[in-house]
């Protein structure tokens, strides 16, 4: 016959209760506090991105509209007149570019569905941004590696990758009305 002990019941003894140790305490805190900084970097982490991203495109965006201020417009006016066939350079090309990145930077630090359209424009940038690379692929490639334009060019892939972060949040998913 099997027995099946009933807590409370004469003759069942409770397990005695140890105090917790010092190291387990100390972990559950840690985890508790862990727990607690996801919770904020997953609600602030990219929202502080986006901001972050808008402020870099508006301020480098802005240094564009006066003269001799941005340290490439020698090469935005020369990507320009590739991209457009000579019908575009100089100055003119310098505001174009200042006017996409600035306008690029405010609707993402505007957020919400201004940050949308921010993504487009900003994906814009990024071809002019990118294309000396195929254009211009004396002034970004050296003998041994990527000149200092190059380099300038290619951190410009922490730029689309933040975008790229920035976009899974904002943008809008399949619609889920019938």
């Amino acid at each position: 016959m099997t027995t099946v002990p009933v807590h409370g019941a004469a003759g069942v003894v409770p397990a005695p209760t140890r105090r917790p140790s010092t190291i387990r305490t100390l972990l559950a805190w840690e985890a508790r506090a862990e727990a607690a900084v996801k919770v904020s970097l997953q609600r602030w982490s990219i929202p502080a991105l986006r901001v972050a991203l808008g402020a870099v495109f508006l301020v480098f965006g802005a240094l564009k509209f006066f003269p001799g201020v941005s340290p490439i417009e020698e090469l935005v006016s020369r990507t320009w007149e590739k991209l457009t066939l000579g019908l575009v350079s100089g100055q003119a090309a310098l505001v174009a570019t200042a006017v996409i990145e600035v306008t690029a930077g405010a609707l993402l630090i505007a957020g919400g569905a201004f940050a949308r359209v921010g993504l487009v424009v900003l994906a814009l940038a990024f071809v002019g941004i990118l294309s000396p690379i195929v254009l211009l692929p004396a002034e970004v490639f050296g003998p041994i590696g990527p000149t200092l334009t190059g380099q300038y060019i290619f951190k410009n892939a922490v730029l689309i990758a933040a975008a790229l972060v920035v976009a899974s949040q904002v943008l809008r998913g399949p619609s889920t009305r019938r």
